[in-house]
């Protein structure tokens, strides 16, 4: 099973729940107490992992099958940002959580192969 299957069955479980629940709350995102966000970036972190498992490339350097359930949900945090009319500072906060995300877990956003010796 590739590693994007993985993180599709995973994204199905209650665990992504709590995962995406920890993720916001941890790191500040401004919308940690909205549970319809959270589980709008559930929905469609799964839908772009079955895109994924389908053949679609989202991350330059990472093929598709490789991706990982993170870095999905980033990927779609990150689209969702891209010519939205946020307010400013919402949009800061918002952008500042993803660079948070990719400081501290960048294992998340890189091929198998980067991460060996």
């Amino acid at each position: 099973m590739t590693t994007a299957e993985d993180a599709y069955r995973f994204g199905q479980l209650f665990e992504a729940e709590l995962l995406i629940e920890l993720m916001l709350r941890f790191w500040n995102h401004p919308l940690d107490d909205d549970a319809e966000f959270r589980n709008a970036l559930i929905e469609a972190a799964v839908d772009v992992l079955n895109a994924l498992i389908r053949g679609e490339r989202l991350m330059d350097g990472v093929q598709p099958l490789q991706m990982k359930f993170v870095a999905t949900v980033c990927d779609v945090e990150w689209t969702t940002l891209q010519g939205s009319s946020l307010e400013a500072a919402e949009l800061r906060q918002r952008q500042n959580w993803l660079n948070i995300i990719r400081k501290s877990v960048p294992s998340c956003f890189c091929a198998h192969d980067a991460l060996d010796g």
